[in-house]
């Protein structure tokens, strides 16, 4: 159970980020997962709210061992079969009169995101898949909500609560998101300035024969040794070769002092 340490968590459905192919699609969603019966289970909890506003829940448990057991909603399937395919996937099989009706595939995205794909067949016999993409919750919302392919069902306090939660949830994700691009936003500048930093020690390490200026366009070029030059001549106005090994690029001080590639 070791493996299914990166599913332990509250998802957040991106909604957007989703393709259904069947079923009722999702508002806003969310899916739990946690380890149960001292590590030897998962349970998997599903909320979601329909853009109609009708609020909706599934749960079940399911132990990842690839065996075969009876599933407790027979309208759907009379057994469930799981197993832990790797650190960032597992599959969950849904089985009916022996055949598999639903096919359900966790899987962690090299961006920390989850993907739930869904495979199953529609009441027109025709094969189908849903896509779902969530990410982490950053803090556990008092409500819920998400969508899969099992045994959902609509709640009556649901209903009841969906129109105060759904905004307080749209509130709050509106936050979150706002967070998440001003984090994004940080990381890259910290990546601009740590990039400009290391172009001017190098060029503060080159040999410079005059004072730059602020604002002015300079070229740096690597010599033969291994050392660093910085000219008022650009490559081409050397002529058929120049007094380096190679052109490094073209750089502009700024007023801080330090150096961008332009």
């Amino acid at each position: 159970m070791v493996q299914a340490y990166n599913f332990l968590a509250s998802w957040q459905l991106f909604p957007e980020k989703c393709i259904f192919e069947n079923g009722i699609e999702p508002k806003s969603g969310n899916c739990k997962i946690e380890s149960i019966n001292n590590g030897h289970a998962l349970s998997i909890s599903i909320n979601w709210v329909s853009i109609d506003n009708e609020a909706y829940y599934t749960q079940y448990t399911l132990v990842p061992d690839d065996t075969e057991r009876d599933f407790e909603d027979i309208e759907l399937a009379d057994k469930i079969k799981s197993s832990i395919l790797n650190a960032s996937t597992f599959q969950i099989l849904f089985i009916k009169n022996n055949s598999t009706v639903l096919e359900v595939v966790h899987e962690i995205l090299p961006n920390g995101y989850l993907k739930v794909t869904h495979h199953g067949i529609k009441k027109d016999n025709q094969p189908f898949k849903n896509i779902e993409i969530y990410h982490k919750q950053m803090s556990v919302l008092p409500y819920a909500s998400s969508v899969a392919g099992v045994a959902i069902r609509p709640t009556k306090e649901g209903v009841i609560k969906h129109k105060a939660l759904s905004a307080m949830e749209d509130q709050t994700n509106m936050q979150l998101e706002q967070i998440r691009q001003q984090i994004e936003l940080l990381a890259k500048q910290a990546q601009e300035i740590k990039k400009r930093k290391e172009l001017s020690l190098m060029i503060y390490e080159a040999r410079l024969s005059f004072k730059p200026q602020i604002g002015y366009i300079y070229h740096l070029y690597e010599k033969q040794d291994g050392t660093h030059m910085l000219s008022l001549v650009a490559p081409q106005e050397w002529g058929s070769s120049g007094p380096f090994k190679q052109f490094v690029s073209s750089v502009k001080l700024l007023a801080d002092h330090t150096w961008i590639e332009v």
